[in-house]
This record gives C-alpha cells, structure tokens and sequence, in this order.
C-alpha cells in the first residue's frame, strides 16, 4: 500500500494542508507526527489482518446454524472476528471524538484517510462506518443518557451498530414505511433511556445486522407511530427514529440478561460485500418474548421528536453516503494497483513499426501498449480524483466544526451540495475502473486467479447502497442546487472559478482553466434551463445526465486544483509521481470532461424520450 500511502501524504499535506488544523484549539495535541503515527498504524492493521483474509470472506460467506431452540445463528470466519477486534483496539472508532468520550479528537480529515486503507485491504470484512456513524447520530440527536449507554459502547468497540430503513415491500420508498411503534405502557415517557415503545415489522437489507462480533448490536429503525385513530400517518412526516438494542441494557449501559424480540429471519447472499452479513430482520413478531410477554413487540427507545426520524436519520445516512464514495473509491484504486502491477509484468504482443509487427522480435509489456496506457490512464484519474474529492469533503466537514462562523456556514452549504456526488460520481466512475483492470487483465481477468473481477462485484453495490443513482441525481438537481436560493451552487461556482484563475496564471495550465470555465458555464446554463417551466417533472426526467455532468465538471476542477498543487511542490515537475499526476490531468480534461456536452444537451433541451414512451413500446 505504500503507493496509496505516498498518494494520501501528498493530498493531505501538499493540497489540503492537513497540518494546519493542529493549529485550531480542538486538534492543538495534534501534529503532522501523530497525523503520521495513525495513518502508519491503520496502514499495518490494513495489510496484516484484512488484505491477507480479502479472498477468504468472499469465498467463505456468512451462513445461519439452527440453534436447538430453533432461532438462527451467524458464522462468520474467524479471520473477521480478529480484524474487528483489532480495528476496535485501534481507538478508530472513536476518532474524531471528544477526549471526555474516548475519543482522540482527530481531524475527520485524518480518519478518513486513515480508514482508506480497510477500504482498499478488504471493503466487505465489518461494517465498522455504520457503527460510527450511527454513534455519531446519537451524540447529536439522543439523550444525555442514551449516549453514555449506547453512542459510548459502540466507540469503544463493545458494541456495533446498524441504520434499518428498508422494508421487503417499500425499498427505497420510505414514505411506505409500515413499521409501527406503540407507547409501551402507561409509564412509557419516564423511562430513563428514551420514551419506551414496542415496535412491530420487517426490515431488509441491514448490513451487519446479525453476527456474534461484539456482545451487543444497538440497531436504529425507522418506524410509525400511529394516530388517534389507530392508522399511520402516510409519507416521511410520520416516521419517528427508535434504538432498539438486540439484547435489553440498563442504565449504566450493562446487559441485563434479557433478548429483544428482533429475530434474524435470513441472510442476502449479494453480488459483492460477501464478507459483511446482510440480513432480513423481524422486529416485534414473539420469537423472543419481552418481559415475560408483557406487551408484544420489540422494545425501542424514541430518539428525538415524534416524527422528526427522518430528519435525525439524515445525520447518519448523509455520513454513509460520503462513506460509500470512499468505499467505491479504493476499490477502484485497488483495482487499478492490481491491473498495472500485471501490466508491468506480463508479456504480451509486439509494437507496430512501419513496416508492420516483428513476429521474430521479443513479446514486450503489455505497458507498453497505448491502449493499456489509455486504460490505466482512465482508472488512476477516476480513482486518484474521487480520492482526492472524498478527502475534500472530509475537509469540510472539520471546517464546519471548527471554522470560524462564515468558513463553517459555507462548508456547510458546499457539503450539501457534494455529498451526492461524492457518493455518485465514485460510485460509477470506479466502477468503470474496475471494468478496465478486468480488460487489462484479460481472460484472466475473469477468473478467481487475480483479485480483480471480486473488486467489480463488490463495487457494483455502491451505485445502490445509500440511495440510488436516480434517487442522488434528484436530490441534487431536485433540491441541493435550489437550497437557499442557489447559494450553494454559487459557493461551488465561486471556488471553481477561484482555481481558474490562479490556473490562468501558470501558462501551462491555462488551457485547462479556460476548459474548466466553460464547462461552470455549461453547467449553469443547463440549471437554468432544466427549470426553466418550473415543472419538476421535466426538470427531473434527465436529473441522472446532469449529475454526471456535474460530477465530471467537479472532479475536473479537482485535477486543476492538485495540478497547481503538484506545481508548488515540484519546481520543474520532474518527479515520476509528478509526472503520472499531471498525466491523470490531461487524461481527465481532455477524454473526460468533454462527454459532458451530450449529457446537458438533454438536459437543457428538457428530452422528454424517456419521459413519453409508452410502457408497451418497451
């Protein structure tokens, strides 16, 4: 991992200026040196107990063993239990968090990087962003107590934690929750851990929401609270957010000996991400009777206001999504170390000269081929920009907390506006990646041989995990361009336009900054125009077009930027890392960024193709 490491030193430090933060009151213990100490530890974690064991919870899936009582078992290969185990030891978990917590109060910055090399070792061995992130949603939403007894125990690794929103028959539509949650007795507003409810229903989908990897799992589940009138209240307004514990706790965060009645009704055997248990999960239904049966259902706690579950459910899912960015991000790059190692070593074919190929010459590298070039090309300026886009973000996200007041709002509004596209664009982009470290492997490619296609599988569940392609490409052009009167957009335009004309003064890079202005312009215009009759439905036919039209023009802006870094840093560019960064560049703006003029053509022209063909032409 040493050219991931090498690749993260220079975003962090030459572009991001990483090291300044420790300037700032709340990282002042901190340094480039501790910086370093935890990238080196987790780079050691990363390459002695998850890359070793990749293969092994790919082939070795998660499987259910009937218990004498006849409830169901998971039984996962020894190898995660370990790399959980020393993940959790590692205090990453807890990171970002205040001392009085546990936690080492790094720069999110610096533990994002940090986590980028589990993400390349082994994506699928533990869900440990969903424990994290779901303690983080408690430190800002829940009770004084439900964060001393449940956000405290999933940092320290005791225990982990889950987001249950999907349901077998709503999917991504939320609004069609059915889940339902009724006050637990006449008491239920006084218990100390949050107002009690019994809930009843299913949910599907739930990554880790079943195994034996730590001694609890504290589960946050959307769910219904019904009306006077026994009915649920339709669409997201009435959902309200509950933490419902797999085994009942007491107030000092101890178990007290008694299941909750959520059952594990079976497994999800996906595509990729084998090595993480995805489960169907029955709450409420008696297979574990609460309390001697009193009252059926499971037992949740209410985080926050009736109804607002949602809007506190956001905090969590808007942190999943920048984190399966970085998940599809180094697979992609992952992918692409694996294929340009075997571009460097396997002999194949023979150059063309004038007077055709030389069958008496030796076989050269496949390196040595423009189109292989051309290939790995693409993967190092798909991986290497959304890298570089998802470290960004993570800056933000330190800005907003410890900026001062105007910096925090703006950082604020900018990540809003990312956020989709720092899930998306990845997403797509590195997949393709990953489809390119297939062709260059050949028919080998294919096989279980080399590492490449278990890549692609594992990829190919981030265009979905966190909200689909469409569902991003309509929050993004639907509502995040709009918010605020469009400020957010302007913030984006303000500092894409800020690298451009820093750009224009370096000679070398002016044409890309011309380049880079027309497609903000672009861009803008097409905005314009997609609302243009204010119908949301022909502003939103073509929302998918338009957002990675935007992507491209964001991660173009991206490589400008790390252009002007690499100039500062290496005078006379010289340097082989120099050298593959300011290629990755050119690559981008000139195979790239011109694909974006087809994709807002539609979009500002309104296409209604899509839109009016009817079901049966189909």
């Amino acid at each position: 991992m040493t050219t991931l490491r090498s690749t993260l030193d220079f975003l962090l430090y030459n572009w991001l200026q990483s090291e300044a933060l420790a300037t700032r009151e709340r990282f002042a213990d901190h340094s480039r040196e501790t910086f370093d100490a935890v990238l080196d530890t987790s780079e050691r974690i990363a390459r002695e107990k998850y890359a070793p064991f990749n293969r092994v919870v790919d082939t070795e899936e998660p499987r259910t063993e009937t218990q004498p009582d006849g409830t169901l078992r998971v039984v996962l290969p020894q190898a995660t239990h370990e790399a959980r185990r020393a993940y959790a030891e590692s205090g990453l978990l807890s990171a970002a968090q205040d001392y009085e917590v546990g936690g080492m109060q790094l720069p999110y910055t610096v533990e994002a990087a940090a986590n980028s090399f589990f993400a390349a070792a082994s994506i699928s061995i533990g869900s440990n962003l969903l424990t994290s992130g779901n303690a983080n949603l408690l430190m800002v939403h829940g009770t004084e107590t439900q964060k001393r007894v449940f956000a405290l125990n999933e940092f320290n690794g005791h225990w982990s934690g889950t987001m249950c929103l999907s349901e077998p028959q709503a999917g991504s539509s939320l609004s069609d929750v059915a889940t339902r949650a009724t006050p637990d007795g006449a008491d239920f507003e006084s218990d100390p851990l949050g107002p009690r409810y019994r809930l009843k229903g299913n949910k599907m989908w739930i990554s880790s929401g079943d195994h034996e990897l730590t001694e609890n799992i504290v589960h946050l589940v959307l769910a219904k609270i019904p009306g006077p009138d026994g009915k649920l209240v339709p669409g997201v307004k009435g959902i309200s957010l509950f933490i419902v514990p797999k085994k009942l706790v007491d107030t000092e965060g101890q178990l007290t000996g008694e299941r909750n009645d959520v059952a594990l009704a079976g497994l999800n055997h996906k595509l990729g991400w084998r090595g993480t248990t995805n489960t169907l999960l029955n709450f409420g239904e008696g297979t574990y009777p609460v309390r001697g049966g009193a009252g059926a259902g499971a037992v949740g706690y209410l985080v926050g206001k009736p109804g607002d579950g949602l809007k506190c459910m956001f905090h969590m899912m808007n942190e999943a999504r920048i984190g399966i960015g970085m998940a599809a991000t180094m697979l992609g790059l992952a992918g692409y170390y694996a294929s340009l190692d075997y571009a460097k070593n396997r002999p194949q074919g023979r150059p063309v000269g004038k007077a055709g190929k030389d069958a008496s010459a030796p076989q050269v590298r496949l390196i040595e081929h423009a189109d292989i070039k051309r290939m790995l090309l693409a993967q190092k300026s798909y991986g290497e920009g959304a890298l570089a886009l998802n470290l960004y973000c993570a800056r933000l996200v330190d800005e907003q907390h410890t900026g001062a007041a105007e910096a925090a709002d703006e950082a604020r509004l900018l990540l809003e506006v990312l956020t989709p596209i720092a899930k998306s664009w990845p997403s797509e982009w590195c997949l393709e990646a990953n489809s390119l470290a297939i062709q260059i492997h050949g028919g080998y490619g294919y096989t279980r041989d080399f590492p490449v296609e278990q890549y692609w599988r594992d990829n190919r569940l981030n265009m979905i995990h966190e909200g689909t392609h469409g569902i991003q490409a309509m929050d993004l052009l639907g509502r995040k361009v709009l918010m605020e009167n469009g400020r957010g957009l302007q913030l984006v335009a303000g500092r894409i336009n800020d690298t451009v004309q820093r750009a224009l003064q370096a000679p070398a890079l002016a044409a890309y900054a011309n380049a880079l202005a027309g497609a903000l312009q672009q861009v803008g215009a097409a905005t314009k125009a997609a609302w243009a009759t204010g119908e949301p439905a022909e502003a939103l036919a073509n929302a998918v077009p338009y957002m990675q039209a935007f992507g491209h023009t964001v991660l173009a802006w991206v490589w400008l930027e790390l252009a002007l870094a690499t100039q500062a840093a290496d005078a006379d560019l010289a340097q082989p890392a120099s050298v593959g960064r300011m290629g990755a560049m050119q690559f981008f703006f000139r195979y790239e960024l011109p694909k974006i003029g087809a994709w807002l053509q539609v979009v500002s022209t309104r296409d209604a193709t899509c839109t009016n063909l009817p079901e049966e032409a189909f």
